[in-house]
């Protein structure tokens, strides 16, 4: 399908898939007009969960709709528009969710990877707007990573660009310590409890958070090497407690040898409660540039 010429202004549909939640929204001059949230049996068969996308899709869809992005956790065929193993949702093998949408709804149908709808989310509608070169970081169940440069998305060949969690790290890799699951494995409970207790000034709790800002510095510093950001936006559940991992977090990144590189980078959190809607609408206007 051909893209017409597109800006901000367009109304599209971001949808998010992930393990149990289903979320679809319009997206119109560049705010979100209208959400639809959804629990879903993530062990329901393959048909039975596309129908539920469809739904969702159809109750914020109308005729001005001009794209549809959707964002998974998963491998995903970009050109082709196939998603592979989704995250939690065990009969996802191999779906040709494109074409499917693109049967139904008779608009272009966009599909890319849950970290990669964050960055391209934050660079139209958040905290990286106006800059070119950006990494944004989901520190949540998983260590996601989605890169931009010169304006433009890079997911790889195979959608496997930024994949910076699988990188060996002391004695696991950077996903095992830069996640939730860091607290459960190392420490024996979720991070929400860390967090809890470090609001009444709980002083093992601040000390574990210092050490979680020690490994993401770490993996920032990591970040670096391989790519030069002018900035760096963090999301998913773990941005809560930015402010107990900050300090040692920068402690460790301005130990990067390339000084110029730090002292130019930012590094913020992201503010925008809906950005897997509002990244997944932004596929469409990634795309076409």
């Amino acid at each position: 399908m051909i893209f017409q010429n597109t800006d901000i202004n367009q109304t599209l549909i971001g949808v998010f898939l992930g393990g149990k939640s289903l979320m679809a929204g319009k997206v119109k001059n560049g705010k979100l007009e209208k959400k639809v949230n959804k629990i879903i049996n993530n062990l329901a068969s393959e048909e039975e969960i596309l129908k539920e996308v469809i739904d969702v899709i159809q109750q914020v869809f109308d005729e001005d709709v001009e794209g549809i992005g959707v964002g998974v956790p998963s491998l995903v065929n970009v050109s082709k528009g196939i998603v592979y193993n989704v995250s939690n949702i065990p009969s996802w093998q191999e779906v040709h969710l494109k074409a499917i949408l693109e049967d139904r709804f008779k608009v272009n149908v966009l599909l890319n990877n849950d970290a990669n709808c964050f960055v391209v989310g934050e660079k139209y509608f958040g905290e990286a707007k106006n800059y070119s070169d950006i990494v944004g970081l989901i520190l949540g169940v998983g260590f996601g990573t989605g890169i931009i440069t010169n304006n433009q998305l890079y997911s790889g060949h195979n959608c496997g660009a930024g994949e910076f969690g699988s990188i060996p790290y002391m004695e696991y890799d950077y996903e095992y310590y830069c996640s939730e699951r860091y607290f459960v494995n190392k420490y024996g409970e979720t991070y929400s409890e860390f967090y809890r207790r470090a609001l009444h000034n709980d002083k093992i709790s601040i000390a574990i958070f210092e050490q979680y800002g020690i490994n993401l510095g770490n993996a920032i510093k990591t970040i670096l090497y391989a790519i030069d950001p002018e900035i760096i936006v963090i999301g998913g559940r773990l941005a809560e407690v930015y402010k107990y991992f900050e300090k040692d977090m920068w402690r460790v990144v301005k130990t990067f040898p390339y000084k110029q590189s730090v002292s130019r980078l930012q590094i913020k959190v992201s503010n925008q409660a809906d950005i897997a809607i509002m990244g997944a609408a932004a596929l469409y206007l990634d795309a076409y540039k």
